[in-house]
């Protein structure tokens, strides 16, 4: 395996990474950024979540800034405020020992406008992004993309899920056409082939781990079979077994998040739900409480649980199957991160276990019955 000096990394990140105790490069790591931090490039990555795609993309992109030119040169969008906030969080502890300052701002609805134009008005090099806070900005002249030379387009499958497609769209329009397009991806949907198709060379350079395969290898898969009536019982039953182990329950709806949120809250069960009627202040306190784990399971539906980028998660339990194939993805990769292992239980009723088999086949996983 290589060190990150090995692979290019220059000598003034590696005491911050040190200190983030980020020791060696995952397979990611170790593929992309060689071809990142050599050349200018369009570059399509595809991994599951948790394998280490922020430093993978965020230190090439701190090579190629040019601390002395006061002007926005790389541009993240991400789907959610979690993600950004992460991801600029990252970036900027990755440049804490550097002497040259590269200047990051994130940018995310749910937060007043105004304060995040006034941010925009000082010197800022690198932007992370919601898309349609982006737009936002752009419109209102507090944000300039013509200097841009790399757009990064993380987590792309969840960002075109979340009904992203045309801000996307957008945003790229008003990049330079000079600027290269690194994209980012768990999966390959057919609205992501149209993205590359349109906005990157066809010589693109890309990575692809673990091929055929979009989810997490250290992820096991189980279902066990229930009916509607008996399920929540199965649900408690299977807490009551999961000792200290923290986890996340994935629901359809709005309405179903909040009923079994509050259906476990009277049994005892230390819960928190999160769901997208919720204010973003509610919101933020829950993720807080789940982060700081004085909550120990989250109930969230698919959207809402986008950006939920917790370590240590043992479990993560399916209320209901996800209505789309990369939905399982992107649920089950909430466990099993960085190299730890962790399960994915669906609770069934007797006519989904065709879905199951469609599942297996479809992301090449093998489900195993509790009975």
């Amino acid at each position: 395996m290589s060190t990150f000096l090995e692979l290019g990394v220059d000598k003034k990140y590696m005491e911050a990474l040190k200190e983030l105790n980020i020791k060696s490069p995952t397979e990611i790591q170790e593929l992309t950024i060689p071809i990142l931090l050599k050349k200018p490039t369009d570059f399509i990555g595809l991994a599951q979540t948790g394998t280490g795609k922020t430093a993978a993309f965020g230190l090439p992109i701190l090579h190629h800034i040019n601390p002395e030119l006061g002007a926005i040169q790389t541009l993240v969008l991400s789907p959610t405020r979690e993600l950004v906030q992460q991801i600029k969080k990252q970036l900027f502890r990755y440049t804490k020992y550097t002497e040259d300052k590269i200047f990051i701002e994130a940018v995310y609805g749910g937060e007043k406008i105004d304060k995040q134009m006034s941010n925009l008005s000082r010197t800022t090099h690198v932007v992370v992004a919601t898309p349609g806070r982006l737009i936002d900005l752009i419109e209102r002249g507090s944000i300039n993309l013509k200097q841009v030379n790399t757009v990064v387009l993380d987590e792309a499958d969840e960002m075109l899920s979340m009904g992203f497609k045309q801000d996307i769209n957008t945003v790229l329009r008003y990049c330079a056409k000079t600027s290269k397009t690194w994209l980012f991806s768990a999966t390959m949907p057919e609205e992501i082939r149209g993205i590359i198709k349109k906005y990157m060379t066809s010589d693109a350079e890309r990575v692809e781990i673990t091929k055929n395969r979009a989810v997490n290898e250290n992820i096991t898969h189980r279902y066990i079979k229930t009916t509607i009536k008996e399920k929540y019982n199965d649900i408690v039953g299977f807490l009551e077994g999961a000792d200290d182990a923290r986890g996340i329950i994935f629901c359809r709806t709005k309405a179903g998040t909040r009923n079994l949120c509050e259906q476990l809250l009277e049994d005892g069960f230390s819960v928190g739900a999160l769901e997208g009627d919720m204010q973003q202040k509610e919101r933020d306190k829950v993720m807080r409480a789940f982060k700081n784990q004085t909550i120990q399971v989250m109930i969230s539906t698919d959207v809402s649980a986008r950006g939920i980028d917790v370590q240590n998660l043992g479990f993560v339990l399916h209320h209901q199957l996800p209505e789309k194939m990369e939905y399982y993805t992107h649920r089950s990769g909430r466990t099993a991160r960085a190299g730890k292992t962790g399960v994915s239980i669906a609770f069934i009723i007797p006519n989904e276990v065709e879905k199951i088999k469609e599942i297996q086949e479809a992301l090449g996983i093998q489900f195993k019955e509790i009975k």
